[in-house]
């Protein structure tokens, strides 16, 4: 494997410089902010643990600060990039800065919510600095269409980064918390200041690790079906899960049955559930149904 020159991280002064040539000015819309620190980059490659045989992805590679230090450690890097300009530039700037390592990087010109496949082997890493405001929705997707994703390192907003990696019972534990855990282990990975991007956002950041759980979840139910009952729960978050999945469930009743054939109180709040728990009382909500429209229709 050749040795990346010294400078082939890109600076505040490289990055204002390619821009310029572009014509890039970052965008709220698309939540641009781009990383201007070489020492941030290489701090967030040794934090994902990047190594000398991951194939990496990575979503919203922008000007390429990112990309270039994981080329200077993983076997590959597959860039998701949905900018016209900036998917058309980053080849050249990877070919000029790093033409060593040019022939391990490949582009896929998308939004990353529609991508379906990616070029090459199977990627075992997923690296990013996310978009703010799609972070949550894109992190998903990418665990859900790539399960060869072993180990994820993504930076957020830190307000995000606190749901993502936060345990029951957090008044932050929400429906990010438990999506992201049916994939993953989740856990807060760091802060990064606001000085490392221009523009300088108005908020900090986090990074989040999640490591792919050894062994899927094991449940009868679907994902499809356990992820209804936690947007069920969390749409009414203040109510009791009696209330809050009656809608669910079909009425209040059916849904206290399915809460205690799932050993859950029906008195408890989505809050203070884990995934597991989300996960029995999706197991049990035909079978409670059929129990309780037998003993309603018994009843007439």
């Amino acid at each position: 494997m050749s040795s990346p020159t010294p400078d082939a991280l890109l600076g505040p002064a490289d990055i204002r410089e390619l821009a310029a040539a572009l014509g890039v000015r970052p965008t709220k819309q698309r939540g641009q902010n781009f990383v201007i620190d070489a020492n941030t980059v290489r701090r967030i490659v040794r934090t994902a643990e990047v190594r000398p045989d991951d194939v990496v992805v990575e979503v919203g590679p922008g000007l390429g600060s990112l990309t270039l230090a994981l080329l200077e450690v993983a076997d590959r890097v597959t860039a998701v990039e949905i900018d016209d300009v900036l998917a058309a530039a980053l080849p050249a700037t990877i070919g000029a800065r790093m033409p060593a390592r040019a022939d391990r990087f490949a582009l896929v010109h998308s939004d990353a919510m529609h991508v379906g496949e990616l070029p090459g082997p199977p990627p075992t890493a997923l690296v990013a600095n996310l978009p703010y405001n799609v972070a949550v929705p894109v992190l998903l997707h990418m665990l859900d269409t790539f399960p060869s994703i072993e180990r994820t390192l993504v930076m957020v907003q830190s307000e995000v980064a606190d749901r993502l990696a936060a345990a029951p019972g957090s008044k932050v534990y929400g429906v990010p918390s438990v999506k992201a855990n049916w994939y993953a282990e989740v856990k807060r990975a760091g802060a990064i200041g606001r000085n490392v991007f221009w523009p300088a956002p108005n908020v900090d950041s986090g990074l989040v690790s999640l490591v792919r759980r050894a062994e899927p979840i094991k449940t009868t139910a679907t994902k499809r079906e356990v992820f209804a009952v936690v947007d069920a729960a969390f749409a009414q978050r203040r109510k009791t899960l009696r209330a809050a999945l009656a809608g669910w469930a079909g009425s209040a009743a059916a849904a206290e049955a399915a809460l205690v054939a799932a050993g859950v109180s029906p008195q408890a709040r989505g809050e203070s559930l884990t995934v597991e728990e989300f996960v029995r009382i999706a197991e049990h909500k035909d079978a409670v149904a059929e129990q309780v429209t037998g003993q309603e229709e018994s009843g007439k």
